[in-house]
C-alpha cells in the first residue's frame, strides 16, 4: 500500500501552488471586496490546464485523473475560495455532464472551448423551491414539433452569468407518472431567446466567483439539445454530484490548510505575556488539533479520489469525504480566527476570508444532512 503522492501529482501541486501564490493571492482580497469575477485569472487558470482536467485530449482536455483534480482544487482554495469555486464548478458541474452523458456531436461542439477556460458552462439544478429536494423542480420543458420549450427559473447557479459563460445544463420536468416527475436535462446556450442570467450580489462567501439567478421565458431548444436520455435527468444529476463532492471536499481541505498555515505563522510572531503565543498550551493544542484533522481529511479524500480513478464504487466515500472535510474546515477556520484574536476578524486578515468562504461548503452540492442520508442508505437504513 503506497501512500506517496505520485510524482506527476506533486509537480501539479507545486505548479498550482506557485501560480496561486503569485497570481491569485495579490488580487484575492480586492476582488472579494468588489465582488468581481476575474476573466483574466480564469484565462490564466485555463492556460495552466485547470479546466477539462479529466477530459480526454481528443476533446481538448488534459487527460488527468480525479486525484489531480482534487489536488488542484485544494491548492487554489488554500489561497482563495472564489477562484477554486470557478474551477471546481467548471470541471464537475459544467464540463462533467457533457463529457459523460453528451452525444459525440455535443462533446465536439462544446468541450474544446470549455477545456481551455475560454468559456464556462453551468449546471441548473437548484430552484427557489427545490434545493435538497431536487425532484421538486418546477422548471418545465414542453415538447413541440421542432423540439422543446423550457419555462421556469433556477437559483444560486455558479458560472452562469460571467462575461465568458456559454450556457447551462437545465434539469426540467418533462412529464410524470404516479405523482413522480420525469426529469430530463437540456443544453441551453447563453444567447437563447427568453433566457436571462442575473448576477447575484451580497454573498457572504465566494464573492469573486460568479453566482446567478436564471430565468427561462419560453426558451426554444432543438431535440438535439437533450443531454442523455429522456427521464434520465435525476440519474445524471446524482452521478454529477458524486464526482463534484470530491471537489467541494478538496476546497474545504484547502481552506483549512490555508487557515492553519496562517495561524502557525501568527503564533510564531505574536507575543503576549512576554513570549510567543505558540508557546502557550492553549494555542499550541489548538494548532495540534488542526493539524490532526487536516491530515485525516486529506488521507480520506485522496482515497475517495483513488476509488473514483480506479472505477470502484465511490458514492458513499465521496459523501463521507465531503461531510468530514467540510465540517473539519468549519472547526479549523473557527480555531484560526480564535488564534488570531481581534486581528482574525478584520478584512485584511486572510483567515477572515477563509472563515467566510468555507461556510457554503456544508451546503453546496448536497448539505451535510444530505450526506448523512447518503451514508445512512449505504448502511441499509
Amino acid at each position: 500500500m503506497d501512500f506517496d503522492l505520485p510524482q506527476e501529482h506533486k509537480l501539479l501541486r507545486d505548479t498550482v501552488r506557485a501560480f496561486a501564490e503569485a497570481e491569485i493571492a495579490p488580487a484575492a482580497a480586492d476582488l472579494d471586496a468588489r465582488e468581481e469575477f476575474s476573466v483574466e485569472l480564469t484565462g490564466k487558470m485555463g492556460e495552466l490546464g485547470l479546466f477539462g482536467m479529466v477530459v480526454s485530449p481528443e476533446y481538448g482536455g488534459q487527460g488527468l485523473d480525479y486525484l489531480a483534480y482534487v489536488v488542484a482544487c485544494e491548492e487554489l482554495a488554500r489561497v482563495d475560495g472564489s477562484q477554486a469555486a470557478t474551477v471546481s464548478a467548471a470541471n464537475s458541474l459544467g464540463i462533467g455532464p457533457i463529457y459523460y452523458f453528451g452525444s459525440e456531436a455535443q462533446k465536439q461542439k462544446y468541450l474544446p472551448a470549455l477545456c481551455t477556460g475560454e468559456g464556462l458552462w453551468a449546471f441548473g439544478l437548484t430552484e427557489p423551491g427545490a434545493g435538497s429536494d431536487s425532484r421538486a423542480s418546477q422548471t418545465r420543458a414542453t415538447e413541440t414539433e421542432s423540439g422543446w420549450v423550457i419555462s421556469g427559473s433556477k437559483l444560486f447557479i455558479t458560472n452562469a452569468s460571467s462575461p465568458i459563460s456559454r450556457g447551462v445544463t437545465v434539469q426540467s420536468v418533462t412529464g410524470g407518472r404516479d405523482g413522480r416527475p420525469e426529469l430530463t436535462c437540456f443544453l441551453l446556450e447563453q444567447e437563447t431567446a427568453g433566457f436571462s442570467a442575473t448576477t447575484m450580489h451580497g454573498k457572504l462567501m465566494w464573492r469573486a466567483s460568479d453566482t446567478a439567478e436564471l430565468s427561462f421565458a419560453e426558451c426554444h431548444v432543438s431535440e438535439d439539445a437533450m443531454l442523455g436520455t429522456r427521464g434520465g435527468g435525476s440519474n445524471l444529476m446524482l452521478e454529477t454530484l458524486d464526482s463534484g463532492r470530491l471537489g467541494i471536499a478538496a476546497m474545504a481541505l484547502g481552506a483549512a490548510q490555508g487557515a492553519f498555515e496562517a495561524s502557525v505563522a501568527y503564533a510564531k510572531e505574536r507575543e503576549q505575556f512576554g513570549q510567543k503565543i505558540g508557546k502557550f498550551q492553549g494555542v499550541s493544542f489548538q494548532l495540534a488539533d488542526m493539524a490532526v484533522e487536516i491530515d485525516h481529511a486529506r488521507a480520506y479524500l485522496y482515497r475517495a479520489a483513488w476509488l473514483r480513478d480506479h472505477e470502484r464504487p465511490f458514492r458513499t466515500e465521496a459523501a463521507i469525504a465531503k461531510l468530514f472535510c467540510t465540517e473539519m474546515a468549519s472547526r479549523v477556520t473557527d480555531a484560526a480566527v480564535q488564534v488570531h484574536g481581534g486581528y482574525g476578524l478584520m478584512k485584511d486578515s486572510a483567515v477572515e476570508r477563509f472563515y467566510r468562504d468555507q461556510r457554503i461548503l456544508r451546503i453546496g452540492e448536497g448539505t451535510s444532512e444530505i450526506q448523512r442520508v447518503v451514508i445512512g442508505r449505504s448502511l441499509g437504513l
